[in-house]
């Protein structure tokens, strides 16, 4: 039955029941109401009613923040259920509506808010301040909040696939919006990463793992391909090359930053392994002798990363394939450290450079390195590190003092040894 169109809320002349609310300053207002309208809409109304000494007037307590919200519900109550929605406007009316509504117990307004604030947009601090609200109001009110319950694991997983996918622009780009779109996912898959109590389970699984291995796998061929094509570019110096070449690197960067947060830095490890004489052999070539400055500034940053994991034993390699990466980036890097120091000296707003603790961290991990090597790869490395003219960066004197201390121990102990197996013999 629809008592709007036939009781009108404050219609003092069919009034049965007059609502009076009170503030918590005291001040009272009169509201003419209609016990049949009360009754159908709110079991609250209906148990205070349905008591005989209840009278025709029933007192509601409210502050002053919440009176505007109590009289809204009131005019509620007089409405059909099918004009309910249309009579909200904004989320805050709606979030203290619906407070009201559950406690005093109106199905259909309740109902109402639950449907509207579940469906409209949310701002940030809206969103903070319905959840808060949501928790506070118990399971009636939960359906609110659907669009930010957590998934299940297969839905969590197929996301981060596709995510994947889209970083690194396995099936192609998407142009013309292709590198927006393709560094939002990037972000996205960096921030699923972060820590939640799920992401060991979705890392974990094979599907998960086969795609990142593809996706690392076609970022270092994109840049591989790029670099092996800008040697052939007429202009070396030409912006569009350059941008292609660095964008790729991002890529094959942003890769080494995720991977160990997957447990499969081994994985770059070796594909940057595998990838170095190559890249080495292109930008030492006598055209770039003056340029990219910028590419090789990143390519010491990621091959950092690469022996910090190593020389840490964060991933471990046999000892051929150690002495391998050392002895294909160690002389590259005494090489364009001085180069660059060159040019910041020419020029104080030459931009590239490799910062104090790029250098430390660098220093430190091939030190590490060197040290958990056989000896004779040590001596050999240590030997090619006296030859040079730069011995300065990076300073491997540590671990020539190291060397040496093993070195005199270990003929020492050698002596030990067959000092005790001659007495050994002489005694029988």
């Amino acid at each position: 039955m629809q008592y709007g169109c036939l009781k009108s809320f404050g219609d003092k002349g069919t009034s049965d029941v007059v609502l009076r609310l009170r503030n918590s300053e005291g001040r009272p207002e009169w509201f003419y109401s209609h016990s049949s309208v009360l009754v159908s809409k709110s079991r609250f109304f209906a148990d205070r009613l349905s008591n005989p000494g209840s009278g025709s007037c029933i007192e509601i307590h409210c502050s002053d923040s919440t009176y505007d919200h109590h009289v809204n519900l009131l005019r509620l109550l007089y409405l059909p259920t099918d004009s309910l929605l249309d009579s909200l406007d904004s989320v805050q009316s709606a979030l203290a509506v619906l407070r009201l509504a559950i406690a005093f117990r109106c199905e259909d307004v309740t109902n109402c808010c639950i449907q509207y604030l579940e469906a409209v947009p949310w701002e940030d601090k809206e969103e903070e301040q319905i959840v808060k609200e949501v928790s506070e109001l118990g399971p009636v009110a939960m359906p609110i909040l659907a669009r930010i319950q957590p998934v299940d694991l297969s839905a969590t997983k197929n996301v981060f696939i596709s995510a994947v996918r889209f970083a690194t622009s396995i099936g192609g780009s998407c142009p013309p919006f292709g590198d927006e779109l393709k560094t939002s996912a990037q972000e996205q898959v960096e921030f699923m990463l972060g820590g939640d109590e799920d992401t060991p389970l979705v890392t974990a699984d094979d599907e998960v793992k086969s795609v990142v291995k593809s996706g690392l796998s076609q970022v270092c061929s994109l840049f591989e391909n790029e670099l092996s094509s800008f040697l052939l570019v007429p202009d070396i110096t030409a912006e569009t090359a350059e941008t292609r070449i660095l964008q790729c690197l991002s890529d094959v960067e942003w890769m080494c930053n995720i991977l160990p947060k997957m447990d499969l830095m081994k994985d770059f490890v070796c594909s940057w392994g595998g990838m170095s004489r190559k890249i080495l052999e292109i930008v030492e070539d006598k055209k770039l002798d003056n340029a990219m400055w910028v590419l090789k500034v990143k390519l010491i940053e990621v091959t950092g990363k690469v022996l910090e994991a190593v020389g840490y034993g964060n991933v471990i390699l046999p000892a051929p394939c150690r002495v391998q990466l050392l002895k294909t980036w160690l002389p590259y890097i005494r090489k364009i450290k001085p180069l660059l120091d060159a040019k910041a000296d020419e020029d104080t707003d030459f931009p590239y450079k490799m910062d104090e603790d790029l250098c430390q961290s660098i220093e430190g991990a091939i030190v590490s390195l060197v040290l958990a090597l056989p000896s004779n790869d040590q001596a050999d490395i240590l030997t090619d590190w006296m030859k040079t003219e730069q011995l300065k960066y990076p300073d491997l004197s540590e671990a020539f003092e190291v060397w040496c201390y093993r070195t005199k121990s270990a003929k020492r102990r050698l002596m030990e040894g067959l000092d005790r197996v001659g007495n050994t013999t002489i005694s029988l």
